[in-house]
């Protein structure tokens, strides 16, 4: 059973409430629009950073918590909260400009690598890893077996003109290079994984890695952010749920000034490197760097905060990635 018992709160409680807890209002009206269209529960995410901190410690331990208390820290304002909202969701319009990039050329490199052995090499187990087709799980079923059952939802569920045109004229199964089409970037990923070594290591290559490996973590890792980003979730100081595989020293060199330093590859920093390397191979002519850096460097003046949060560690600025 739930033990939630806070009251309702109408627009104009809400404000008042966030006001007696130390949150400056230079407009009111405007701030109540903003509660009134964003809503109070989506906004207290970009002003939680904004509370201030309790050290506590438990009876009888040595252990020291931190905690965010009610009160905000001086200086706070209502308007630095918007700032940083408006900021986070310009961040994840440009990551999901870099992934869409990405995902699309990553198509087309899975289809053209495996189309010219078999056109219907999704279909295929022989072409595919053992791991990936025949390793059963505790559910006795094989990772290929779920994913061709996404797969078939997909298909099933698609209402695309050209997936009617090739099932009435040609049948199914549709080959690679139309089928990819249909995956979201989580089967795209899951299906890269399953490809067998030599070709998951191609297909690296072209993106300047070392081998097939490490894609494989960056494409996970891309999909949680992607994820994240499109369901409208806040990005900006996000902890990675699945943290990206890092080169080793020497193997992509632009990546050495963050090996071994866990704070920056747990963050957003490290996942706007990946951005950053992919992007000069599939769009290299893109002003998405540029207009990154414009975005960062516009980041929301608020207490405490800053770009460290989002992993940036002293001297980014000089860092082969981002000059």
């Amino acid at each position: 059973m739930s033990t939630y018992n806070k009251p309702y709160l109408t627009f104009e409680q809400q404000l008042a409430l966030l006001k007696g807890r130390g949150l400056g209002v230079t407009d009111e009206a405007a701030a109540l629009a903003c509660l009134r269209r964003i809503g109070y529960y989506r906004l207290s995410a970009y002003w939680y950073p904004l509370r201030q901190t309790v050290l506590s410690q438990a009876a009888g331990s040595s252990q020291i918590t931190v905690q965010r208390a009610d009160a905000f820290r001086p200086g706070s304002t209502f308007e630095q909260v918007l700032a940083l909202y408006v900021f986070d969701k310009r961040l994840r319009l440009l990551v999901l400009d870099a992934v869409e990039r990405i995902e699309v050329a990553l198509r087309v490199d899975v289809s053209y690598r495996l189309g010219r052995r078999d056109p219907f090499a999704h279909m295929n187990p022989a072409l595919l890893h053992g791991n990936f087709t025949k390793k059963v799980n505790a559910t006795g079923r094989t990772a290929y077996q779920n994913w061709l059952d996404k797969h078939q939802q997909m298909v099933a569920r698609s209402r695309e003109d050209f997936v009617r045109h090739y099932q009435q004229k040609y049948g199914e199964p549709f080959p690679l290079w139309v089928a990819v089409e249909l995956w979201e970037f989580g089967m795209l990923s899951t299906f890269y994984q399953g490809m067998q070594v030599a070709d998951k290591d191609a297909i690296a290559a072209r993106y300047g890695l070392p081998d097939g490996q490490l894609l494989q973590s960056w494409l996970r890792a891309l999909n949680f952010v992607r994820n994240v980003a499109a369901h409208h979730s806040r990005l900006w100081n996000k902890n990675l749920v699945d943290q990206p595989k890092l080169p080793r020293a020497g193997a992509v060199p632009a990546f050495d000034p963050v090996i071994g330093q866990p704070a920056v590859a747990s963050r957003l920093f490290v996942m706007l490197c990946i951005l950053l390397h992919m992007m000069r191979v599939v769009s290299p002519n893109s002003s998405w760097p540029a207009r990154l850096r414009q975005l960062l460097d516009g980041f929301p003046a608020a207490p405490g905060l800053s770009l460290a949060d989002m992993g940036f560690p002293a001297g980014w600025e000089g860092h082969p990635l981002w000059r």
